[in-house]
């Protein structure tokens, strides 16, 4: 009998997990993949930083069309169903897809969660929809990142520090950059040596950057221009205002039992959704790691095993979560910085590391040539 596999996500955990699924499953297992996505193209958001500057990608590399990488399986064993998971009935086991027309039920025997998540704010630092709009909201903001003439960045994690460096790069004689920092250093969950590294490579840059500067609230004035009050009672006033902390997982479609009360999915150390016997959960979307891809990786290469285990009557690994930190990101385009554990790795490393910010790989998960 079929089993039919829904994996509900079409970014990096989704598309990975079906793609392992169908290239590493034996011809003995009898499976089909439904994968259910708003978006039509996966979006290599790891590259958005440096994709909000005007020019950076200008042929659209940022984004692959996902049917294309599977077209070499029929369609006994891949579904594309573009639309989004509005809901989740466990008793008949379907989940229910809102598409540009109207909603359908997609039955499921197995279903994976990789819906992932979305910035507080909806800037394309991750997906948010359907590609048209996350395309359209990325032009967007290249457009006002053009006109501006003062910009400043909130969040001194990865991200921030990684969208500062970029401006910098591109504006930093030209705009005055701003990088504000709620802590008493940028990267605090880095090592301090990191952070020096970083701290100084933006003030070459021009980026000046304010620590100990939490944001309370943003406004928009008359002008246009941004107001933003800090915890100290400071305002900074701005052209552009880009904030960068805080992401919100996509699960507005589950029912409130699986989730924690962020809304993250609860799930155990085989990525089982807890209390059910049929629904995993994995990436941004999971309440089990900090969102990271590399750890998304790991989590959809073993998830896809274990399931190819159950197909075959075997029983499933628990996962082993990292217990070693890691971190790597760029500081404009020429210089990189990041750890091990406690090992710094050497700022040429790291740059050539994250020269490309792994943009090939998007094509390389896309058609499943990297597993």
């Amino acid at each position: 009998m079929v089993k039919n596999i829904v994996i509900i996500g079409g970014s990096h955990a989704g598309v990975s997990t079906a793609q392992r699924l169908l290239k590493s499953a034996p011809s003995s297992t009898n499976f089909r993949i439904t994968l259910i996505s708003p978006n039509s193209h996966m979006y290599w958001n790891l590259a958005s930083p440096r994709g909000l500057i005007p020019g950076n990608y200008a042929k659209d590399e940022l984004f692959l069309e996902i049917e294309s990488g599977f077209r070499k399986y029929s369609s006994s064993r891949f579904e594309f169903v573009q639309g989004t998971a509005v809901g989740l009935d466990e008793a008949s086991q379907t989940v229910t897809v809102r598409g540009a027309e109207k909603e359908k039920s997609v039955a499921y025997d197995w279903l994976v969660l990789a819906s992932g998540s979305r910035t507080l704010d909806d800037s394309p630092f991750k997906n948010i929809g359907t590609t048209e709009e996350t395309r359209s909201a990325l032009k967007d903001l290249q457009a006002r990142v053009k006109a501006a003439k003062s910009i400043t960045v909130a969040g001194a994690g990865v991200t921030g520090v990684e969208v500062a460096g970029e401006l910098g790069s591109a504006f930093g004689k030209e705009k005055k950059i701003t990088l504000l920092a709620p802590g008493p250093r940028i990267l605090e969950d880095m090592l301090e040596v990191n952070s020096n590294i970083a701290t100084k490579e933006l003030h070459r840059l021009g980026v000046e950057v304010q620590l100990k500067s939490r944001v309370s609230k943003s406004t928009v004035g008359s002008n246009g221009q941004y107001e933003i009050l800090l915890s100290s009672g400071t305002t900074v006033t701005t052209d552009l205002y880009i904030p960068t902390f805080g992401l919100t997982p996509n699960s507005a479609y589950l029912p409130a039992k699986f989730l924690t009360s962020q809304g993250f999915v609860k799930v155990d150390e085989f990525f089982q959704v807890t209390g059910t016997k049929n629904i995993w959960a994995i990436g941004d979307v999971s309440d089990l790691e900090q969102s990271q891809w590399i750890k998304t990786q790991y989590q959809s290469d073993h998830l896809s095993k274990n399931l190819i285990k159950i197909l075959q009557n075997q029983a499933p690994q628990a996962y082993k979560k990292a217990t070693t930190p890691m971190m790597g990101l760029s500081v404009g385009k020429d210089l990189g910085t990041g750890h091990y554990g406690n090992w710094r790795i050497p700022t040429f490393m790291a740059r050539y590391l994250r020269k490309t910010l792994f943009l090939e790989r998007l094509s390389e998960i896309v058609t499943g040539t990297a597993f």
